[in-house]
């Protein structure tokens, strides 16, 4: 089994234990059940949007989803692909951050777009450089973040609305 496959294995297993586990540890309602969970399958969150800002010493990404935050895994990834396809991805930079959401989809069942955000764009903030979309495919949603110097990052995440954070340092631009 190669790398990317184990890869895979392992957070397709991890996912559907944090699902189990989830359902089993959350409290009893008497609220009548939504139509995912009477189907018998857990509702995904959504990814509706994605956005960035440059701050004093760090350049800010945030994820908007509907619905909690899922397992998000950050990534040095030498160049970005297009999840399914394999197609490159063309951000300019040196170095890149891929970062992927699962269980996630950017879509509704139906095929309708959850996802309001840009697919792709170039960025000119002292960090960032640029960022895409670059999958929503199989349960993952997939982003990709460009860089000119070796991003040095923080992520967390956020609630009321839900959504992911990623810090990306860079040096102090509003003190001399």
């Amino acid at each position: 089994m190669n790398h990317l496959r184990r890869r895979q294995t392992v957070a397709l297993a991890t996912g559907a234990l944090l699902t189990a586990g989830t359902a089993l540890a959350g409290p009893a309602s008497t609220a009548p059940a939504p139509a995912a969970a009477a189907a018998g399958r857990t509702a995904v969150p959504h990814v509706v949007n994605a956005r960035w800002a440059g701050h004093c010493a760090y350049d800010r990404i945030v994820i908007d989803l509907r619905g909690r935050v899922p397992g998000v895994e950050v990534t040095r990834v030498p160049r970005l692909y297009r999840d399914g396809s394999g197609e490159p991805v063309p951000l300019a930079g040196k170095y890149f951050l891929q970062i992927r959401l699962h269980p996630a989809d950017a879509h509704l069942p139906s095929g309708e777009s959850t996802y309001r955000g840009p697919k792709i764009a170039k960025i000119g903030l002292p960090a960032l450089k640029g960022f895409a979309m670059t999958g929503d495919f199989e349960g993952y949603v997939t982003f990709g973040a460009a860089f000119d110097k070796k991003p040095s990052y923080t992520s967390f995440t956020l609630r009321s609305p839900d959504r992911f954070v990623l810090d990306v340092a860079h040096r102090n631009v509003c003190c001399g």
